[in-house]
């Protein structure tokens, strides 16, 4: 039955009361890539049909990358019948498909099941001739292909045609093949390409605080081309920084009044700089310069003036500097802009304007937008046959292998490869060594044929990327290489393949920049021990392309390793898919644990392939293991949901990590990564680690002793610049900030925090005032006021809220927020224009307008519906999805809008960031509310239910009430509006995601897994790779490094003690058969390093608790004692502690004996005096006792309960504690150790 939708005519773009076929179930699936692509790209994509030629390992990783992007059809061509080898590289090829099913038939199953929004079919052709690939209604959409991606080499002439018939019919041709540990990606885009977004990045979006014309360029004004005279209009920008280069291009927006004209025009920006001595030395970063800068930039310039005249004069007056020139340098004003008028933009702009002159600039006085564009780029691409000739330099992957030319290899094995087809019809047989040879001999030809040709790809010598001309001879190990190794595919290189060349797909859209035509990669590390008897014979395995090329011992190894798969979404899908194919945990001693607490979501599915539509709902880590146990039974894997951390050390325990092999990260935040890379470290573990963003990626490839560590670099999750907030409050002049504000104050406020803070007041009253006492003052107050806003609303309804309570409840709230609070911040500001003389809304500040419920719009209503509705899942009413009944409801309530009176109470026009306020008012205020709440009998009150936020849940209204509230704010203060996923994205902090990066990545570190289980670590982490790649900009961003050796942390001891050492090095003491006490170990790391130690703690810890502090040593010397005449002696120290004791040893040693008050200042030392001889048996019973005892009583919970019994098992599963040292030379110079492991045995406590 085809449901009819609602007959009002607002709330159609809102996701809650959409239910069955008027859910948006693509558009759930694409989220995370919408945040990447954008709205236009992804719709784009739709149009988007491609052929793919193959269907082993590259390109069934390219299919699946494809149809998780979702274009609109992927056709897949491949004639081959599946063998059992191929089950190594193609994860969807079973026992029952091999000797009886194509590849492409085999695929085509699990490859539909992956998105049912993109049309997936077999080609059941024999050939690829012409016809087929210009049909212009590929799989019934009504559109031809798009782009053809070749995973397998073709014969010479075909593959050449299909190139040619692409070109000249604006179909993308792609080829991406692997050939043993030799991977190429080719790119052709055609004679002509446009690219209208070359790097995705976001465009900046400045708002305009002021508008100066110069009638003379000052003479320190320095903008690129202006010369000294000529007149200028400078723009100055509220953000700090402007971001734009010299050239960029801005569209001018929302300028009012007599510049309204120029809305809608494009202009040329340059940035403006201004010279200044360098003997000033100008800190612009300082507080001084930042201040100067909100001057007019006249009165900038002066200053600069005054200061440069003063400089100069000092310097001509100094004979000395005769034959000198006076130095300046250049400072650029990143908050300022000049505007281009004189070329074709500038001319343009006024001459639609009908003003002709800069002179309609000096009008500016208030808003004012530039939104950067980024003109269109056309990019010509030359055929497949002209690039393997003319490519002189090809590029490779790893940086240095570029620079020296080791791409000619693989290029001129390629052009030798479709010789030796043409010529024998078949391609170099695996491990033969008459097909390697007569490879290298037509290798050879080739390149002495191209020798007199210009830019052509021949055996030259190459210097740092550059062309000798100079005749160098062949690597022919490399070519033979390539040759015997030509049929073999390793999992590895067909992921990287697969998600880069999905990715040049997709930028058939004009999204993003192709690649320069050609990326190699050549991998001989994994190329270490080509014994006969170990790389063969081969019986048939779905291994035998692994041990054809790294042996069998290698698979005997991978078999063996147990891995601790850390995270199992997209990342982790890769891994699990990767660890099956080769065969890892495999052995009887081989094992794989992947742990993740999340639960599979719809938005999962465009990314995290191992899902479908069935598994929502369900964990993660045991969906995933149970697909990959399918496509592999022999591996051993136990799939967790538990979390890696400090409360979990039970679970995952020493014996745990020390049975590890390596430690497998597929997280997505710092604070997890920090976590296991610190346990890496400590259990001297290699750790893989890698992450994506959007098109960006990284990996890195972390090795005991031999690279730094996570933890050497500073990375943090809190990377947003944080917007003040009188701006969010009071003065918004972006969509962001009234997203941001709609978040922090509207949705916090209403259902997260007040919610949450009256329940804590409702059920335990006298627990609620204790806690408020604890808080700062700001959270006290905006506490006390959510909790009475909550009681009045019960109030004003009788005690019972029904719907209709929750709609009037949310119509008061809409005219607070929307109207009322705008009156009177207008009127306050009116106010203040009159006694100051001066306008108030100038630069970014806006002058906002109320809504006027008797003017309805759809907007008013949405936010009605929402906020109705989140209202009613607070006080646990039921909701009312449906917009009709909503309608009729609030019909039938007859809802008027108040008359306006000027508020009583002052408007903050505050314009810095001061949330305080009034302070002594505010301090009155909280004490009545305070009087106030000691009266409510909380017996009485209603329970609430706190919201909390949850993004992708499109039936709790969180979504649209965000977008709502935005978007009425927006109207409030004339700014644009935002759709409802650009809000999703911003308040819920979402993370671009695509399957194309993530499959790159993870394909990268599959290879560097395989180098670990090879051993090649003691080779030297040079063996190994990094990468930092940006799959959008083109292949200059492809780059790939070794890893960066550990850094050296100096300890501040002289030889013969350690000068430095690193993250990965431990003091280990051992104390099996007697136990050290305190005092001993202290005395132990003394003597053995020449220092005194502060402090002995558990390392890492960050509070002031230790098991040692000298601190406490010293207060043995401490002493209080009376002589027999009843004076007081006190030691300086104990004033420290107990401070107040000072007054009473003064009292005693001026009253008489006689005096009946010294009974009173007697009684008070006396206890400060039981005290501190309190602490000093204390102290002295920790310092004479065992190391573990003492750890035991500082760092055990002191709550009973679930605490203690953890940190007993933890404590009693360990025998040593990680201690940290904190100690200094005689010099009082700070000295830095290693983590120190105190070993020792347990005894009963």
């Amino acid at each position: 039955m085809i449901q009819s939708g609602p007959s009002v005519k607002w709330g159609s773009w809102m996701g809650a009361h959409k239910t069955g076929s008027a859910i948006d179930h693509e558009s759930e699936r694409i989220d995370r890539q919408k945040a990447a692509f954008g709205h236009d790209t992804i719709a784009r994509l739709k149009d988007l049909n491609v052929l793919l030629v193959g269907c082993k390992g590259v390109g069934v990783e390219t299919a699946k990358n494809l149809i998780l992007s979702n274009v609109g059809g992927v056709a897949l061509w491949d004639q081959r019948i599946c063998e059992e080898v191929h089950r190594g590289s193609n994860f969807y090829v079973t026992p029952e498909h091999v000797g009886v099913t194509t590849l492409a038939e085999a695929s085509l199953g699990e490859l539909r099941s992956l998105n049912p929004f993109c049309r997936v079919d077999v080609l059941n052709c024999e050939v690829l001739d012409d016809e087929v690939v210009l049909d212009r209604d590929v799989l019934g959409t009504g559109r031809p292909y798009a782009a053809v991606v070749v995973t397998t080499l073709l014969p010479k002439k075909d593959l050449f045609r299909l190139n040619q018939v692409a070109r000249k019919t604006g179909i993308a041709f792609i080829m991406a093949l692997n050939n043993g540990v030799t991977s190429s990606i080719f790119s052709d885009f055609g004679p002509r390409h446009e690219i209208s977004d070359a790097t995705g990045e976001p465009t900046q979006t400045l708002a305009v605080s002021n508008v100066e014309v110069l009638d003379e360029k000052p003479r320190l004004l320095d903008v690129s081309g202006l010369k000294e005279g000529d007149k200028v209009v400078i723009v100055t920008v509220a953000q700090s920084d402007h971001g734009l280069e010299d050239g960029d291009v801005v569209v001018l927006e929302d300028m009012r009044g007599d510049m309204k004209g120029l809305n809608g025009k494009t202009v040329t920006v340059k940035r403006v700089a201004i010279s200044s001595p360098t003997e000033a030395k100008v800190d612009t970063r300082g507080v001084a310069f930042k201040t100067a800068l909100q001057l007019p930039t006249a009165s900038v310039i002066s200053n600069f003036e005054r200061q440069y005249d003063f400089y100069k004069a000092a310097f001509d007056g100094d004979e000395g500097n005769a034959n000198k020139k006076f130095a300046s340098r250049t400072i650029t004003i990143f908050n300022r802009l000049a505007l281009v008028l004189d070329d074709e933009n500038g001319k343009a702009l006024l001459e639609d304007t009908n003003v002709n002159s800069v002179d309609v600039f000096r009008s500016y006085q208030s808003g004012g937008l530039l939104n950067q564009v980024r003109p269109p780029i056309i990019k010509s691409y030359k055929s497949l046959e002209e690039t393997l000739v003319n490519t002189p330099v090809p590029q490779m992957l790893r940086g240095e292998d570029w620079e020296s030319g080791k791409g000619v290899e693989i290029h001129l094995s390629i052009a030798a490869v479709l010789d030796f087809n043409e010529k024998f019809g078949s391609w170099p047989r695996l491990h033969d060594a008459d097909d390697a040879n007569y490879l290298v001999q037509l290798a050879k030809e080739t390149s002495d044929n191209r020798k007199a040709a210009e830019s052509a790809c021949w055996g030259q010598c190459i210097t740092y990327g550059f062309p000798s001309g100079e005749p160098r001879d062949l690597d022919e190990k490399r070519i033979k290489r390539y040759a015997r190794l030509f049929t073999t595919e390793l999992t590895g290189f067909c992921a990287f393949l697969g998600g880069a060349a999905a990715q040049e797909v997709i930028k058939k859209s004009g999204k993003f920049t192709p690649i320069e035509q050609w990326v190699h990669h050549d991998e001989e590390a994994l190329v270490v021990d080509e014994c006969p008897s170990n790389i063969g014979p081969l019986f048939g395995s779905r291994y035998d392309n692994q041990i054809a090329v790294m042996g069998k011992d290698f698979q005997s190894r991978a078999a063996n390793q147990r891995v601790f798969l850390v995270g199992c979404g997209a990342l982790g899908c890769e891994y699990l898919k990767g660890l099956a194919l080769m065969g890892v945990g495999t052995g009887k001693d081989g094992k794989i644990w992947v742990t993740d607490m999340d639960r599979i979501e719809v938005s999962n599915l465009s990314r995290q392939f191992l899902f479908r539509q069935n598994d929502v709902g369900h964990p993660k880590s045991v969906r995933g293991a149970m697909v990959v146990k399918k496509w592999n039974p022999q591996i051993n894997i136990e799939a967790l949901e538990k979390k890696v951390g400090d409360d979990t050390e039970d679970f995952f325990n020493d014996q745990f990590w020390e049975s590890l092999s390596v430690c497998w990260n597929a997280l997505d935040n710092v604070q997890a990564r920090q976590f296991t890379d610190a346990r890496c470290l400590f259990y001297s573990k290699p750790l893989l680690e890698s992450g994506t963003l959007g098109t960006k990626c990284n990996h890195e490839v972390i090795l005991p002793f031999r690279t730094s560590s996570y933890n050497d670099g500073k990375e943090s999750d809190d990377n947003e610049a944080q917007i003040a907030m009188c701006t969010l409050r009071s003065f918004p002049y972006l969509p962001k900030h009234c997203i941001e504000f709609a978040k922090q104050s509207y949705f916090a406020d209403y259902f997260e925090f007040g919610p949450d803070v009256y329940e804590s007041f409702r059920k335990d009253p006298s627990s609620f005032f204790e806690q408020l006492d604890k808080m700062e003052p700001i959270e006290q107050s905006r506490s006390l006021r959510m909790i009475k806003a909550f009681v009045d609303l019960q109030d004003d309804s009788g005690g019972d809220i029904d719907f209709k309570g929750c709609v009037r409840i949310a119509f008061n709230r809409m005219l607070k927020d929307f109207r009322t609070s705008i009156l009177d911040l207008c009127h306050s500001a009116d106010e203040m224009e009159k006694s100051s003389g001066n306008p108030f809304w100038t630069g970014t500040k806006r002058r906002p307008r109320a809504i006027d419920w008797n003017k309805p719009t759809p907007l008013l209503m949405e936010y009605l519906y929402s906020t109705s509705n989140l209202y009613a899942a607070v006080w646990k009413v039921e909701v009312v999805r449906d917009l009709d009944e909503f309608q009729a409801i609030v019909d039938g309530l007859n809802l008027e809008q108040p008359e306006w009176e000027p508020s009583s109470e002052n408007v903050d026009l505050n314009e810095g960031d001061n949330e305080e306020g009034n302070s002594g008012a505010g301090s009155e205020d909280d004490e009545k509310l305070k009087a106030e709440l000691y009266k409510i009998d909380p017996t009485k009150l209603r329970a609430a239910a706190p919201q909390e936020f949850e993004k992708d849940d499109d039936l709790n209204f969180h979504i649209d009430f965000l977008t709502a509230a935005t978007n009425l704010r927006a109207w409030n203060y004339d700014i644009k509006a935002s759709p409802r996923h650009a809000v999703k994205v911003t308040a819920g902090r979402i993370i671009p995601a695509l399957a194309t990066t993530t499959a790159m990545v993870c394909g990268l570190v599959d290879i560097e897994f395989c180098k670990l289980v090879m051993g090649l670590q003691t080779q030297g982490s040079d063996k190994f790779l990094n990468s930092n790649i940006n799959l959008a900009a083109g292949s200059g961003n492809f780059t790939t490094f070794a890893p960066d050796p550990p850094i050296p942390i100096s300890t501040g001891l002289e030889a013969p003690h350690p000068e430095s050492f690193t993250s990965w090095d431990k003091i280990e003491i051992s104390r099996k058969r007697k136990e050290m006490s305190v005092e001993q170990l202290v005395q132990h790391i003394e003597k053995s390093f020449g220092v005194t130690v502060d402090r002995v703690f558990l390392h890492g810890d960050t509070e002031d608790k230790a098991i040692y502090n000298s601190r406490d040593k010293k207060k043995l010397d401490w002493d209080i004692s009376f002589d027999d005449d009843g004076k007081v002696t006190v030691t300086d120290g104990v004033y420290s502690q107990w401070p107040q004791v000072r007054m009473a040893a003064q009292m005693l040693s001026r009253l008489p004996p006689t005096s009946g008050q010294r009974v009173m200042f007697k009684s008070q030392v006396e206890k400060v005096k039981v005290s501190l001889d309190q602490t000093k048996n204390s102290f002295l019973a920790r310092f004479g006792g065992t190391v573990s005892s003492a750890y035991y009583d500082v760092y055990r919970p002191a709550e009973e309960g679930e605490k203690q019994d953890y940190f007993d098992a933890v404590f009693k599963s360990r025998d040593y504690v990680p201690l940290g040292v904190d100690c200094h030379t005689e010099s009082k110079d700070d000295i830095k150790l290693p983590c120190v492991k105190y070993i020792f045995s347990h005894t009963k406590l």
